[in-house]
């Protein structure tokens, strides 16, 4: 097992695959065990690096997780491209990962050649997001198969992980934090947004929210599944790493 070290703290990562960098960002309460499934659809044609964010998987765990998560868990992707010393990665990031695929890119485009924001809110969380987070967490802790999943993820202290999470999260939607780091319209790396309408955890306006993101950027896609689950890159897996490579090796 591979680590690297971030403010005094060791942060899991692996490598598989060769080709241009593609970094998967897992989502909150997940870890990069969630896209162990997908690699053979994308190591063929790229290495792909996968990371635990602290606090999660197989990384140090913290006291806390900031309330500025998303930001915050850019500076660890920085860290992890400096660290690999890679020049100009692809991101794919998913639910919580998509606004840290962003932040990354926003923070340091020097870094990063083109970004994949899979099934998120967007530019602001949506109405009753706090509630509904505490309400969703509450009820997959008396859920077999989600226990199931966040111990496959996180490891025997999985609930303590997953509450740390939600207080985080609420914090950020109570406290109206922003959720990026800067305006999105400085965005300079090009940007697939993809979801699916099926997604009961983003919102409900879900395409009109990623038209009017990629009308403030200079090089915005979108392609939303008409059935699937969250993530989307795992529902429709197949068909969603046919189009993020279609969209990765387009000049």
């Amino acid at each position: 097992m591979s680590y690297f070290t971030y403010k005094s703290k060791k942060v899991f990562y692996q490598e598989a695959g060769t080709g241009k960098p593609l970094i998967m960002l897992h989502g909150d309460t997940a870890s990069s065990r969630m896209f162990e499934f997908l690699l053979p659809l994308y190591q063929e044609n790229f290495k792909v690096i996968l990371l635990d964010f602290l606090g999660n998987g197989r990384s140090d765990r913290v006291k806390e997780f900031p309330e500025d998560l998303w930001i915050t868990q850019a500076d660890q992707v920085i860290s992890l491209i400096e660290h690999l010393k890679l020049e100009k990665a692809n991101l794919l990031g998913t639910s919580g990962g998509a606004w840290v695929a962003i932040n990354t890119a926003l923070k340091r485009p020097d870094l990063i050649h083109k970004v994949i924001a899979d099934s998120f809110d967007g530019r602001n969380l949506h109405e009753n997001f706090a509630e509904n987070l505490i309400q969703e967490r509450e009820f997959a802790k008396h859920d077999l198969q989600a226990n199931q999943f966040y111990e496959w993820c996180q490891g025997k202290d999985w609930q303590t992980v997953v509450d740390k999470n939600t207080q985080a999260l609420t914090k950020c939607a109570t406290n109206h934090i922003p959720l990026f780091c800067k305006p999105l319209e400085i965005l300079k790396s090009p940007i697939l947004f993809m979801g699916s309408i099926e997604d009961e955890m983003c919102r409900k306006n879900l395409a009109e929210e990623y038209e009017n993101m990629i009308s403030l950027v200079d090089h915005g896609y979108m392609y939303i599944f008409k059935t699937g689950g969250h993530p989307a890159i795992l529902s429709n897996a197949e068909m969603a790493s046919k189009i993020i490579k279609e969209f990765l090796v387009r000049p």
